[in-house]
C-alpha cells in the first residue's frame, strides 16, 4: 500500500468514505472563483465537526502532507485552491455551518467556519440583532474564510473588518490539537491575542474551526443617498461632512468613477445608473439611525445641503424607499459583474491613507495613461476606510489576453510603486494568496517579514499549512 492510499483510508475512516473526494469533477474546489488558476488535489475532505478536523490533520500531519482549508472558494488572490502536484488535500468546511449560540445580553453569535455569511446575517436578524458584515460575496462566502482574509466590505466605515467583529475562535492547530477560545469576552488580558494571529493568516497557521462574533442592534432606519461629486478630492470632503453630520450613523461610504458606472450602464441598462454622465465620480453613502425614518431623513438633509454649499457635491438623490436604496448598491454590486462583461481586467484592491487618495489617483492614472496608450481605470470601492479597487481594462478593441499576458507585472509594479509611495498596503480586504506572496518581500518591511515567518515556523514547523501562500 502507498503512502497516499494509507492516507486516503485514514482520511475516510475519520470523516466517511462519502466525503473523501478523490474522482469526478472537482472543479468547485480545485479552481479559484476569479479561474486563473487550477489545481489538482489528492482529495477533497469534508469534515462534519472539529473532532474530525482535527482527526484530519493529524492524519496529513503524520505525512507531511499539506493541507488547503478552503470555505466557500470565492476569495480573490487564489490563497484557498490545490497547487497542480496532486499531492495537496483541500479541506472543506462548507458542512460545518452550525449557528451554535445566540447571547442576546452579550450581544455574540457563535458559529461554525462554514457558516454562509448571508445565512448568519439572516439568524442575527431573526434573533432581533444585526451582525454588519456584507460583501458582494456574501450568499456563497463562508465565516471561516472571512476570517481567514479578514474580509472588509461595505460597512468597515462603521464597524471595522472581519478582525473587529470577532471576540473568539475555535482552531485546529498543524500539530491536529484544538484551541477552544470561544468565551466571547471583551476584556482578557493574559497574554499574547492569539485570535488575532489566525485572523488574516489565509489557513497557514491553523484551521478556524468556529468563531464567536460581535452583534448590534438594529437600526430603527437605514437611508441611501446617491451623490454626484466633481472630483475624488470633493468626495474626501464630502466624507469629512458625513462624518460631521451623522457621526457613527454613516455606515456607506463608496467611491465610483465615471467609467466604472459606463461599464454598468453599457453592460446592464435596466438599473439605471443615475447622475454618471454629468461627474466624474458618484458617492453612494448610507445613514443607519436608532432614532427614526425622520430623524435619519432630517440628518442627511443637513448633510447634502451642506455639502451642496460647500461644492462637493453637484447633485444627489435620497432614496425614498427599501426597494430604491436596494437599486442603488445593486448598481454599484454590479460593477465587477460588468467590468468581467467588458473583458479580462488587472485587478488591484488597495488602500491608502484617505488624505492621500485624490493626489494617489491623479498620479498613478497620469502614470498608467503615460505608459501604456489607451489604458482604461476601472476605480471604485471603499472610500469612507481607505480601500480602492484600482482595476486596469485593456484597451477598447483590443486583444484582453495578450494585454494580461505582455503588461500585467509592469502594471502591477507601477500601481504597487505608487501605492508604496503614498505610504498604502497592496492589498487592503483580498489577502495575499498565491498571487502577491512573492511581492511582500518589496513592499513589507525586513523586520515585519522575519517576524511573521518567525510566527510561522514556530506553529506550523512542518509548513503543511497552506504552503505557497502570504510567505514564499
Amino acid at each position: 500500500m502507498t503512502a497516499s492510499s494509507s492516507l486516503l483510508d485514514t482520511l475516510r475512516q475519520a470523516v466517511g468514505a462519502a466525503h473523501v473526494l478523490t474522482e469526478g469533477d472537482l472543479a468547485a474546489y480545485e479552481q479559484d472563483w476569479r479561474r486563473r488558476e487550477r489545481g489538482r488535489a489528492l482529495a477533497v475532505v469534508r469534515p462534519a465537526s472539529t473532532a474530525e478536523v482535527a482527526a484530519v490533520v493529524r492524519a496529513c500531519a503524520a505525512q507531511g502532507v499539506a493541507i488547503v482549508p478552503q470555505g466557500g472558494n470565492t476569495g480573490l488572490s487564489v490563497g484557498s485552491v490545490p497547487d497542480v502536484s496532486g499531492r495537496q488535500v483541500v479541506l472543506s468546511l462548507r458542512r460545518m455551518d452550525a449557528v451554535r449560540a445566540i447571547d442576546g445580553a452579550n450581544l455574540t453569535m457563535t458559529v461554525e467556519a462554514g457558516c454562509i455569511l448571508q445565512n448568519l446575517q439572516a439568524a442575527a436578524e431573526g434573533a432581533g440583532h444585526l451582525f454588519p458584515l456584507s460583501l458582494a460575496a456574501e450568499g456563497s462566502c463562508t465565516i471561516g474564510g472571512n476570517l481567514g482574509t479578514n474580509a472588509g466590505g461595505t460597512a468597515v466605515v462603521r464597524y471595522g473588518n472581519t478582525r473587529e467583529l470577532c471576540l473568539g475562535l475555535e482552531v485546529v492547530t498543524p500539530q491536529g490539537e484544538v484551541w477552544d477560545g470561544l468565551s466571547g469576552l471583551r476584556k482578557d488580558n493574559t497574554g499574547y491575542d492569539l485570535r488575532d494571529l489566525f485572523i488574516g493568516s489565509e489557513g497557514t497557521l491553523g484551521v478556524i474551526t468556529a468563531a464567536t462574533m460581535k452583534l448590534y442592534p438594529r437600526p430603527a432606519a437605514r437611508l441611501t443617498a446617491w451623490a454626484a461629486v466633481p472630483s475624488m478630492q470633493a468626495a474626501v470632503d464630502l466624507l469629512g461632512l458625513a462624518h460631521q453630520h451623522l457621526g457613527a450613523g454613516l455606515t456607506g461610504f463608496e467611491v465610483m468613477g465615471q467609467f466604472a458606472l459606463g461599464l454598468v450602464d453599457k453592460h446592464y441598462p435596466q438599473l439605471r445608473v443615475p447622475l454618471w454622465r454629468e461627474s466624474p465620480y458618484c458617492v453612494l453613502l448610507e445613514n443607519s439611525d436608532h432614532e427614526s425614518e425622520a430623524h435619519a431623513r432630517a440628518l442627511f438633509e443637513r448633510l447634502l445641503e451642506a455639502a451642496l454649499e460647500a461644492g462637493c457635491v453637484s447633485d444627489a438623490v435620497v432614496a425614498e424607499s427599501l426597494a430604491q436604496a436596494k437599486a442603488l448598491w445593486h448598481i454599484r454590486e454590479s460593477i465587477p459583474l460588468a467590468q468581467a462583461e467588458e473583458g479580462l481586467n488587472i485587478k488591484h484592491d488597495i488602500s491608502v491613507p484617505i488624505a492621500r487618495i485624490p493626489a494617489f489617483v491623479e498620479e498613478t492614472d497620469a502614470l498608467l495613461a503615460r505608459e501604456i496608450a489607451g489604458v482604461r481605470l476601472v476605480n471604485f470601492g471603499h472610500l469612507g476606510d481607505g480601500n480602492l479597487h484600482y482595476n486596469v481594462q485593456a484597451p477598447e478593441g483590443g486583444d484582453a489576453k495578450a494585454f494580461l499576458r505582455d503588461e500585467e507585472e509592469r502594471i502591477n509594479t507601477l500601481v504597487f510603486d505608487s501605492v508604496a509611495r503614498h505610504a498604502g498596503s497592496i492589498s487592503a480586504e483580498h489577502g495575499v494568496g498565491s498571487l502577491k506572496a512573492a511581492k511582500l518581500p518589496r513592499y513589507k518591511s525586513k523586520v515585519a517579514l522575519e517576524l511573521m515567518r518567525a510566527i510561522k515556523g514556530a506553529l506550523d514547523p512542518q509548513g503543511i499549512m497552506n504552503p505557497g501562500r502570504v510567505l514564499v
